[in-house]
C-alpha cells in the first residue's frame, strides 16, 4: 500500500480485488502548483503502472481542492483515457461543493468514466 499523509491531507492506493486499484483522497489538498502535487501525481501514475482492469479515485472524503490539484486530476484522466483498457471510476459525495461541477469535466476529458455520487 503506498501513501502519502500530512495534517491537512491523505492520498493512499489500495487493491481491492487482483483487477481493481483504489486512490483515496481525504482532507485538503491546497498545494501551491503543480511541483508540489509531485508526489501525489507519483502515486496516481504508479496505481496504474500494472494496468489494473478498474482504477477507482475515491474523493468523496476530500473536502477540498484547488486548481492545481484540479489540473492534476485532470491529466490523471487524461493518462488513463490514453491507456484504453482500464476503466475508470471516480466516487464524489454530492455534500462537498466544488465535486458537482469539477467530477463532471473530468467525465468530458473520458467520456466512459463512470462518476458515482454519494
Amino acid at each position: 500500500m503506498m501513501e502519502i499523509k500530512t495534517d491537512d491531507y491523505q492520498v493512499w492506493c489500495d487493491k481491492q480485488e487482483e483487477n481493481t486499484v483504489v486512490v483515496n483522497c481525504a482532507g485538503s489538498l491546497r498545494l501551491g502548483g503543480m511541483e508540489e502535487y509531485q508526489p501525489i501525481v507519483q502515486l496516481l501514475n504508479e496505481s496504474i503502472e500494472a494496468d489494473p482492469e478498474t482504477a477507482v479515485l475515491d474523493l468523496t472524503q476530500l473536502e477540498f481542492l484547488n486548481s492545481s490539484g484540479i489540473s492534476m486530476l485532470s491529466k490523471f484522466v487524461i493518462r488513463v483515457r490514453h491507456k484504453k483498457s482500464i476503466q475508470m471510476v471516480v466516487k464524489g459525495s454530492k455534500k462537498i461543493p466544488w465535486q458537482g461541477k469539477s467530477l463532471k469535466n473530468l467525465q468530458r476529458l473520458m467520456p466512459s468514466l463512470t462518476l458515482e455520487w454519494e
